[in-house]
């Protein structure tokens, strides 16, 4: 099937081929069922067949088993046989084992190659839903980051953040007038949140240098669609971290891809395993920038598949927009199991041979009920198919092939040393240098011109007897004399005088105490 990814065999006899075809790859699909059904292996054969298709695939490695995929599988393997034989019986004549182009990920960067972000790039509303914050705090991460982005302070790393919400607490009361209530209460909030998601280890995620989008869509001299893996094992611990984290890296490809409309192949299909994280108690707007992404980023050429145990765990909005189904088999313990069956059947276009709602009952393992979008982009008729063998390793990668893999990708060395330049906390800490600094040349002049000595206007200017007039000597006696031979208005020059010695006290250092206090008075949160 040269124009489609082959998933397996069709029909009663599963002699019927069913295959993805690439021309509909990027109107995204779904990969649902119980655990132990075989989704993994689902999904290991659809990353093999788009990257044979020259088409790149980004995946998350939950469990650790899709290591698998950089080593071929082998004869000896216990399963070789019963492999060979479900390949003769769905006509699958070109199985052959092989191992396939893979670049190994790791947000703490363990098993693969550091993978980063920048604090600015994931956003206020991203990380908003990362650090599960209230409306009240919400509002003052998006107070922080717009300030941040009017005064030019890059938002690298948690310290980075950390700095300038430590800068908005203290600027709350002038920021509040233009941008809305800076509460104390809620920053202190926010502040937590950072030291909880450090300590989950939230602290790898952000930094530099951060992940350049090209390096997760690079196809192999041979053509081939090289397959990112990341692993997830360990970042699972933490699901809301790892929900956001896939999220952030689909809105980045949404906004950094240009238009391509409808293209013979995606550019990278995007695979989103355990997708319910991504959705339980996820606010409104989350959900609808989900909606909105998925809606647009087909034209972007990718596709998105989502993987889940249960059609439901995915809003219907969102699920209306899968196109390509592979639906393994779902329990029905309890009434509400067999509701959500019945409503997974009914997505399907009926097939008159069989019952849907049976079939997805009793599919064994490897087996399922599929759905691929056939010419015009209709939905196929649904199909009982037994999903094909996979050619790479089935379960974890050997840790020396996996080292081996990791040293000779084509980005290694690129992440694997942090950069910290300078950033939003070393340019406050600069400022708030500069300020104390500059606070502390003043009170040095303040102290040195008040230890100056300060001299009125009458001791600068006038002389008796030849001698400078000094305040601490006693006043001389006046003879009538001396004062009918003072000149007519006086009393005006003594006013005058004194107005211009307050105004020279006044314009000195005790002067501006003064004034300090009368505005400190009026003013005080200034």
């Amino acid at each position: 099937m040269d124009d489609a990814v082959f998933v397996g065999g069709g029909g009663e006899d599963y002699g019927v081929k069913q295959g993805l075809l690439l021309k509909y790859a990027n109107r995204h699909g779904l990969v649902a069922g119980a655990t132990g059904t075989g989704k993994s292996v689902t999904l290991q054969i659809l990353a093999e067949g788009f990257s044979a298709q020259g088409v790149p695939v980004f995946l998350s490695d939950v469990k650790g088993d899709l290591s698998g995929l950089c080593e071929a599988g082998s004869e000896s393997f216990k399963l070789h046989e019963a492999f060979a034989s479900r390949a003769a019986k769905i006509g699958f004549d070109d199985f052959a084992y092989g191992a396939f182009p893979v670049t190994f990920w790791d947000l703490f960067g363990e098993q693969g190659h550091p993978i980063r972000t920048t604090v600015a790039e994931m956003g206020p509303l991203l990380l908003a839903r990362l650090l599960e914050l209230s409306d009240a705090q919400e509002g003052v991460l998006n107070i922080a980051f717009r300030v941040a982005d009017e005064q030019g302070l890059p938002l690298l790393d948690l310290s980075d953040l950390r700095a300038l919400l430590v800068w908005v607490g203290q600027n709350g009361e002038a920021l509040s007038l233009e941008y809305g209530n800076v509460a104390a209460s809620s920053v202190g909030a926010i502040q937590r949140a950072l030291l909880v998601l450090e300590n989950q280890g939230g602290e790898n995620l952000f930094g530099e240098p951060a992940l350049e989008l090209s390096d997760i869509m690079r196809t192999d001299p041979d053509g081939r669609g090289r397959i990112s893996i990341l692993a997830s094992d360990k970042l699972m611990r933490s699901p809301r971290l790892y929900a956001t984290f896939l999220l952030w890296l689909l809105s980045e490809l949404f906004e950094e891809l240009p238009e391509v409309g409808d293209p013979d192949k995606p550019k990278l299909v995007f695979f989103f395993d355990e997708a319910h994280l991504l959705f339980d108690d996820a606010p409104k707007a989350l959900v609808d920038k989900v909606e909105q992404v998925a809606r647009l980023i087909r034209s972007k050429g990718v596709g998105v598949y989502f993987i889940t145990q249960n059609p439901a765990d995915v809003p219907e909005d969102i699920l209306g927009q899968l196109g390509n189904r592979i639906q393994h088999a779902l329990r029905a313990f309890t009434a509400k199991d067999r509701q959500e069956l019945k409503q997974a059947a009914e997505t399907y276009r009926d097939n008159p041979r069989f019952s849907i709602e049976d079939a997805i009952r009793e599919v064994g393992t490897g087996e399922a009920v599929t759905s691929m979008l056939e010419a015009k982009g209709a939905p196929g008729m649904a199909e009982r198919t037994l999903v094909r063998p996979p050619s790479s390793r089935l379960g974890p990668a050997d840790p020396d092939a996996r080292k081996a893999t990791i040293d000779t990708s084509p980005v290694a060395g690129k992440y694997e040393t942090k950069v910290d330049r300078e950033s939003a906390r070393e340019m406050l800490a600069a400022r708030a240098e500069a300020a104390a600094k500059a606070a502390a040349e003043a009170e040095a002049a303040d102290a040195a011109a008040e230890a100056a000595p300060q001299l009125n206007d009458f001791s600068q200017g006038e002389f008796t007897q030849g001698r400078r007039y000094s305040p601490t000597e006693p006043a001389r006696k006046t003879t009538s004399r001396s004062r009918k031979s003072e000149p007519e208005g006086f009393g005006g020059q003594l006013g005058e005088a004194m107005t211009k010695a307050v105004l020279s006290e006044l314009k000195g250092t005790t002067g501006k105490r003064i004034v300090r206090g009368i505005l400190g008075g009026l003013f005080k949160a200034r």
